[in-house]
């Protein structure tokens, strides 16, 4: 309030409604007796005007008109001018009973007045928000210079379109020309937007570019669904131009669509996955004020679990990774970018007990998320030791000392491959998931794990390594043409890890709903044409076979699982029916613990037909798919 009583621009504003609310009370007069106001009736007009002014301008500071910025004038500010002029005109009819009950002063000049002042102050508002933007407009034309400008077609005459189309006339720096919108609502069609015509539906999108010569489409539909983004894009090729598009819900969080924003489309708008409706509450309450470990913190998904905590204040967070570069990447983003400075960034691996036990004991953490893990599938399947000593050593490392330091909750990110496992990556991540449920059989904390498909865009999957063939003018390996998997974003991913940290009481395996299974072949053919490019014409496709260890389909349950929902809609829960009856090992948890530390010593002899073998006898319902022993 102090700041705003210091500002030129209060006592300029300020003035100008002091004379608007003594003219509105006197043209309110004039009006009210044709033009000829008796000499009795002005001298109640002045006397009023005396003390109506200033009670009208305190409400009007009282109400937060002079704190915003009048050049962006908007509805909100409109809204607090209506709620001081009632109010204000209800005080002083109110003032009026109580003293002379209302005697002597016609009623029909008040409500003239209310209006009066409303329209006559929200007139100068609005004036000046006209007055800056055409300025604007101006200066950015004058600074744009002789820049080439690009004539741009919007798809979708919606809230996002429209801001679009602002940025294009308001930002400085943008050299597009909107030249029409392309909607399918036939209310639209023939209306414009901030003077810009709605020319028609998406079919006829071809014919409007011919006709408006648009250079560039951009799709302004940032909740469209993966099959309403793949007919805009469909419709969008047979244009010739390029197209872009704006973020998707869950990346405008600030609610402000920029032109620096705008971007290819990316195959993860084609699966339409939108962001996690999460229960900010109940998150909230296990990560607020708690200091949190993310193992793997440098990885696709240990990064956006990362970005994540911190929006819920935690009292700390502390990250391991042995990676030194994705480490010092995070620890930077954390920094410079989010601004979040109570992190404690810990280079090491979760196989080394004494760095794991000295950093639990001096950080202390109430919750760990453990997503260090080795996930490709054909290299573990050539080095199957990496994956008995890095995801089962390092998992059981992490949980039995997070367990003696006492900790709140324990979420293991597993996979997939875990169910019926046909390779060794997919073994050692069930295992893990048995480790966490024997720990917590014994109740020895809330412990959990949780259970989803591929992710869209992180470092092992296909779509980079697809990118790159195409970059390199092909061909794009698919393995087989009927191989399906499972995808979500990573945000969605991460999101739905952090609620069903949330739900789980201790020992549940919880799975993502992860949708239809997406044909790898479908997926390299739609990158080839987001690319500008046409499938086995411009990229070949050729198919390899099966990889070690691949099987055509994953699946998200396995033999002795029941399916129980939950209050979340993308996070069910399984129960094992038979506990470790399902691994052969009922009653038998020490001798199970026993056969582990066999399979930690067959990968100190780097013994690869032994860890299989060990690994089925621990786990029956793993297949093995590849007999070939390296070393």
């Amino acid at each position: 309030m102090y700041r705003v009583l210091k500002t030129r621009n209060f006592f300029v504003m300020g003035a100008i409604d002091i004379i608007l609310i003594g003219f509105s009370l006197f043209i309110a007069y004039y009006l009210r007796f044709d033009g000829s106001i008796p000499s009795g009736e002005m001298e109640d007009c002045i006397r009023l005007i005396y003390w109506v002014v200033p009670l009208k301008f305190f409400f009007f500071f009282l109400f937060g008109l002079y704190r915003g910025m009048w050049r962006y004038t908007g509805i909100e500010d409109l809204k607090n001018l209506m709620k001081a002029c009632l109010v204000s005109s209800g005080a002083i009819v109110g003032i009026l009973v109580l003293t002379v009950r209302f005697q002597g002063f016609p009623r029909s000049v008040f409500p003239m007045d209310f209006v009066f002042t409303f329209f006559l102050a929200g007139a100068v508002r609005v004036s000046i928000r006209i007055y800056y933007s055409r300025w604007d407009i101006r200066k950015n034309k004058d600074k744009r210079g002789n820049a080439p400008q690009k004539r741009m077609l919007i798809v979708g005459a919606g809230s996002a379109g429209e801001k679009v189309l602002r940025e294009m006339k308001e930002n400085r720096w943008s050299n597009y020309v909107p030249v029409g919108f392309v909607d399918d609502a036939p209310s639209k069609r023939g209306r414009a937007v901030h003077d810009v015509p709605v020319l028609g539906s998406l079919k006829e999108i071809a014919n409007f570019v011919e006709k408006k010569k648009a250079q560039e489409i951009v799709i302004a539909i940032p909740s469209a669904s993966g099959s309403q983004m793949r007919e805009i894009v469909k419709h969008c090729e047979k244009t010739g131009v390029p197209y872009k598009t704006i973020p998707g819900i869950g990346e405008l969080i600030d609610g402000r669509v920029s032109i620096k924003a705008l971007r290819d489309v990316r195959y993860q708008d084609l699966l339409g996955r939108s962001s996690a409706d999460l229960d900010v509450e109940a998150v909230g309450g296990y990560l607020t004020n708690r200091v949190v470990l993310v193992s793997g913190a440098g990885g696709s998904i240990g990064r956006e679990l990362c970005r994540q905590i911190i929006k819920f204040d935690p009292a700390g967070l502390v990250m391991l990774d042995v990676s030194e570069p994705m480490l010092y990447a995070i620890q930077m983003e954390l920094k410079h970018r989010s601004g979040y400075q109570r992190y404690h960034a810990v280079l090491g691996n979760t196989t080394d007990a004494a760095l794991v036990n000295r950093m639990m004991r001096h950080y202390e953490p109430q919750v760990v998320f453990h997503a260090a893990a080795y996930k490709h599938v054909p290299m573990l399947e050539r080095n199957p030791w990496q994956a008995v000593n890095n995801n089962i050593r390092g998992c059981q490392v992490l949980l039995e000392s997070a367990l003696e330091q006492g900790v709140e909750r324990f979420v293991l990110v597993s996979t997939d491959k875990a169910v019926r496992p046909t390779n060794v990556m997919g073994a050692s991540k069930r295992i893990c998931e048995l480790l966490v449920q024997h720990h917590s059989n014994n109740g020895r904390g809330n412990l959990m794990a949780v259970r989803f498909g591929n992710v869209a865009g992180s470092a092992g999957s296909v779509i980079p390594l697809f990118r790159r063939q195409i970059e390199q003018g092909g061909p794009v390996t698919v393995t087989h043409p009927e191989v399906t998997r499972f995808f979500m974003t990573i945000p969605e991913a991460c999101q739905l890890i952090l609620q069903a940290g949330a739900l789980g009481k201790g020992g549940e395996t919880f799975i993502l709903e992860m949708g239809t299974p997406v044909r790898i072949a479908d997926m390299a053919r739609d990158l080839i044409k987001l690319s500008g490019k046409e499938p086995d014409k411009d990229i070949e496709i050729v198919f390899t076979g099966l990889r070690p260890g691949e099987k055509l389909s994953e699946e998200l349950i396995t033999e002795g699982e029941g399916i129980v929902s939950t209050k979340h809609k993308k996070i069910m829960v399984l129960k094992s029916v038979h506990s470790f009856a399902a691994v052969g090992q009922a009653n038998h948890s020490n001798g199970w613990l026993e056969e582990i530390r066999e399979l930690y010593e067959l990968a100190g002899k780097q013994d690869g037909c032994g860890i299989k073998e060990k690994m089925r006898e621990i786990i029956p319902e793993y297949r093995i798919m590849d007999s070939e022993c390296v070393f």
